[in-house]
């Protein structure tokens, strides 16, 4: 009896040995993000990851609206300047700016000098002081320049007539048209010098031509010995 169960223990101490060994997993799996992949006995079976009933998914979605409103800014007045008779040379200007935040306006009176004069002058002409009246007219540099090429210069220190026309080329810085007349001087210098070149240079080649008319008329002559 003991004999059996020996040899029973041995048998199984035996099929232990031939069969013992490292355990090792029956299947591979590989799990991917939304899927599983098991591989096992040599084929591939691959199993989705659904969302079960019940799930829920959030999204936030954020809006930015930006808006540009304009309008018109209110419109300023400017004062309005007239003049209160028909008797004075005056004008009025005014003007006015406006912005969004602040409004600026103002006016202002002008003296028209020309309208003065035209006054003054019948004033004193209705006065019988004609010489008086176109001395002021003179003031002005398109009347003294219209007299001066008239042969009438205007009066100045009571003289008038030539006795006028020597003063003003002595005194000629009181002229009203004094700046204009510098510049018509200079011009008629420029204008004279360039006219003098002209004839300086017209008159040497005359004289170079006369020379060599000259010069060919002695050439052609030919001298005969009387004898």
């Amino acid at each position: 009896m003991n004999y059996y169960f020996t040899g029973i223990l041995i048998v199984l101490m035996t099929l232990l040995a031939f069969c013992g060994g490292p355990a090792r997993a029956g299947s591979t799996q590989t799990n991917t993000s939304g899927s599983n992949t098991a591989i096992e006995g040599g084929y591939t079976s691959t199993a989705t990851t659904t969302y079960q009933s019940g799930s829920e998914s959030t999204s936030t979605t954020n809006n930015t609206t930006n808006s540009d409103i304009r309008s018109a800014p209110p419109s300023a007045s400017a004062p309005s300047y007239n003049s209160m008779t028909q008797d004075v040379c005056s004008t009025g200007a005014s003007i006015g700016v406006q912005t969004f935040g602040i409004g600026v306006s103002g006016g202002k009176h002008f003296i028209d000098k020309n309208c003065e004069r035209l006054k003054l002058a019948r004033i004193l002409n209705d006065f019988g002081m004609k010489v008086a009246a176109v001395a002021i007219l003179c003031q002005d540099e398109r009347v003294f320049e219209s007299m001066i090429q008239a042969g009438t210069p205007c009066p100045i220190d009571g003289k008038i007539g030539k006795e006028a026309k020597q003063l003003w080329s002595k005194y000629d810085h009181e002229r009203p048209d004094y700046t204009t007349y510098v510049k018509r001087m200079k011009d008629r210098e420029k204008a004279d010098r360039e006219a003098q070149k002209q004839m300086t240079k017209e008159m040497e080649e005359a004289d170079k031509f006369k020379a060599k008319e000259e010069a060919k008329k002695k050439k052609n002559i030919e001298w005969k010995d009387p004898r």
